[in-house]
């Protein structure tokens, strides 16, 4: 067994962070998936939440390396 992280940037602040591509928050770019970084979306959901909306959900998983078999 072993272990994988994506290392990429933030759609929303470019900053370079690792992920767990199968449950980060993402947003939808001509038909392409590009991830948030988690700063940035508890940034968005403080801002939701003052709006009255509800916050977009955050997979505990998101932002951890998940286990692969190799």
């Amino acid at each position: 067994m072993g272990y994988e992280l994506i290392y990429g940037h933030c759609w929303a602040c470019r900053r370079p962070f690792t992920f767990n591509a199968d449950w980060v928050p993402s947003i939808p770019v001509e038909g392409v998936k590009q991830p948030v970084c988690e700063g940035c979306m508890l940034l968005a959901n403080e801002k939701r939440i003052a709006a009255g909306l509800s916050p977009h959900p955050i997979d505990p998983r998101a932002y951890e390396a998940q286990e692969v078999p190799y």
